[in-house]
């Protein structure tokens, strides 16, 4: 069994293949490789950490249908702690309980490491004073942002955004090794 961590996916989300430099054609094509990605490391058993921005889309029932059946997709035990795209989402029941948890927040120990997850980049975080760890998401990959200054700063915060851990959930190590590229540029 092995865990994972991710962020930002935003499935469905069309504009977001711009606002990113994703490199896909279209929103077809980046659903369909989000989730052969996803699926490819991913067995039924293991669990991944989703920290925010699951889906994007219609918050119609045809939106609701589409962010439905493509969670259900995905393998793995999805642990969820909701960004601020979720949250609409959350409000159906049967979304809500394709996740084994929803938390705003999550603290969790993994290997002996003390992590804490939120969506938003916090520059103190639970722990910070202990050598406790902070995934994040959010920023996605923008350079640009005060956000990113600030936490590249940070050794020990951890940006787990899709677009920058080729587009597939990680492992805690190669999170680490993903983040000093992504600190570097």
């Amino acid at each position: 069994m092995a865990t994972y961590f991710t962020a930002d996916m935003h499935f469905g989300h069309s504009a977001i293949i711009g606002f990113c430099n994703r490199p896909f054609n279209d929103v077809e094509e980046m659903n369909r490789t989000l989730i052969h990605n996803w699926n490819s490391r991913v067995n039924n058993g293991d669990h991944v950490y989703i920290v925010g921005d699951v889906f994007y889309g219609g918050r119609d029932a045809a939106g609701l249908d589409e962010a439905i059946s493509i969670v259900k997709k995905l393998k793995g035990v999805l642990h969820l702690v909701a960004g601020n795209h979720d949250l609409p989402y959350l409000k159906n029941a049967e979304y809500h309980y394709l996740f084994a948890d929803v938390d705003q927040l999550r603290y969790l120990k993994h290997d002996g490491d003390h992590i804490f997850l939120c969506h938003y980049p916090m520059a103190e975080w639970s722990g910070y004073y202990r050598g406790s760890w902070h995934i994040y998401g959010h920023i996605h990959n923008a350079v640009e942002s005060a956000a990113y200054q600030y936490m590249k700063t940070q050794e020990k915060a951890l940006n787990a955004a899709t677009d920058i851990c080729q587009y597939m959930p990680v492992t805690f190590q190669e999170l680490k090794q993903f983040n000093e590229i992504f600190k570097a540029d």
